[in-house]
C-alpha cells in the first residue's frame, strides 16, 4: 500500500505538465466512517471554496460502485471512470467541465467489478491518474468506509479529512476509519484533519472534535487536527433537492461560511467576509485552533 501511495504522489504532485510550470498538484481525500454524513456534498463544496480563490481544481469521484458527485452537481457526464476502467477512454477523455468553474471526473453507480479493483486494476487506476496533475488542487471523494482504494487514497494525500457528524454511530465510525489508518499506514508526517458536519452549536463540534482526537491521541498515538465545522443548515438541503451546491445557491448562509473558513484555513489564509457571521466564524474559529 504505502508503495501505490507514493506512486500516486508522485504522478499526480508531480506529472509532466506540473513539471513544466514548477507546480504541485495539493492531493485532497475527503473521507468518513460511514455514508450519510455529507461527505461527498462537503468535497464539492471544498473545491468550489478552493475555485474562488483562483484555484484550478479537480474533483475525482473515488466512491467506486455507488458515485454522486455529478448527482449534486446535476451534471450528466458523457463519459465516466467505467469507460476508462474497460480501457474505452482515457482519463483525459473522461474529465468532465461544470459551469461551476471545476472539472469532475465522475465516478460509475452500480458497477461492483469498479468497487473491487484487482492489483493490477488498482495500479493501472493509478497511473492514470497522472492525467489530473494540470489541477492546483485534486480532491478525492473516496467511498464511505474502508476498503483497500480509500487506504490508499488516504495514504497518498496532502491533507486526509475525516468527516463525521454529532450522531454516535458517526462518531464510532470515524475513530474506526481513524484506527484502521493508524494501524495500516505508517506515515507519522501524514496530515489526518477531522470536520464535523451538521453541528447545531459550536459547542457540540468542539465536544465531538475533542473526543475523538484525545482518544485518537492516547490509544492509537495518532495525531489528528481539528479543521473545522460546518452547521445544520436548511440551505443544504434545498441545494441538494435542487441538485447544486449550496456555496453557488447561497454563499452567504452558515454552511457556506464554514465552508470557506475551512477551506481558508487549508490554505493557510484568513478568511474575511466583513462583519456579521463572517467575521464572527472566523474569529470564533480562530480561537479554537
Amino acid at each position: 500500500m504505502a508503495d501505490q501511495a507514493e506512486k500516486l504522489r508522485e504522478l499526480v504532485g508531480y506529472s509532466e505538465s506540473s513539471q513544466q510550470t514548477g507546480k504541485k498538484t495539493r492531493i485532497i481525500t475527503v473521507a468518513s466512517g460511514k455514508g450519510g454524513v455529507g461527505k461527498s456534498n462537503i468535497a464539492i463544496n471544498l473545491a468550489l471554496g478552493f475555485a474562488k480563490l483562483g484555484k484550478g481544481v479537480v474533483v475525482l469521484d473515488a466512491d467506486l460502485g455507488l458515485a454522486n458527485v455529478n448527482v449534486i452537481l446535476g451534471v450528466i457526464p458523457r463519459y465516466n471512470l467505467y469507460h476508462m476502467m474497460r480501457q474505452q477512454k482515457t482519463m483525459k477523455e473522461i474529465i468532465t467541465d461544470t459551469s461551476y468553474g471545476i472539472q469532475i471526473v465522475a465516478g460509475a453507480s452500480g458497477f461492483s467489478k469498479i468497487a473491487n479493483l484487482s492489483e493490477e486494476e488498482r495500479r493501472s487506476f493509478i497511473m492514470e491518474l497522472s492525467n489530473l496533475g494540470q489541477a492546483d488542487v485534486l480532491i478525492i471523494d473516496t467511498s464511505a468506509g474502508v476498503s483497500s482504494n480509500v487506504l490508499d487514497f488516504v495514504a497518498a494525500a496532502d491533507d486526509a479529512i475525516v468527516v463525521t457528524t454529532p450522531e454516535p454511530t458517526a462518531i464510532t465510525d470515524a475513530y474506526g476509519i481513524i484506527k484502521i489508518i493508524a494501524t495500516e499506514i505508517n506515515n507519522p508526517r501524514m496530515n489526518l484533519k477531522l470536520l464535523v458536519n451538521r453541528v447545531p452549536t459550536v459547542t457540540d463540534a468542539k465536544k465531538v472534535s475533542d473526543r475523538v482526537i484525545n482518544i485518537a491521541s492516547q490509544f492509537l498515538n495518532i495525531k489528528v487536527d481539528y479543521l473545522g465545522f460546518v452547521y445544520e443548515d436548511a440551505h443544504v438541503q434545498q441545494a441538494v433537492l435542487r441538485q447544486k451546491p449550496f456555496l453557488v445557491t447561497d454563499p452567504h448562509c452558515k454552511a457556506s461560511l464554514c465552508i470557506m473558513n475551512v477551506v481558508s484555513r487549508l490554505e493557510k489564509i484568513d478568511f474575511k467576509e466583513g462583519s456579521g457571521i463572517g467575521g464572527f466564524l472566523s474569529k470564533l474559529l480562530g480561537r479554537m485552533t
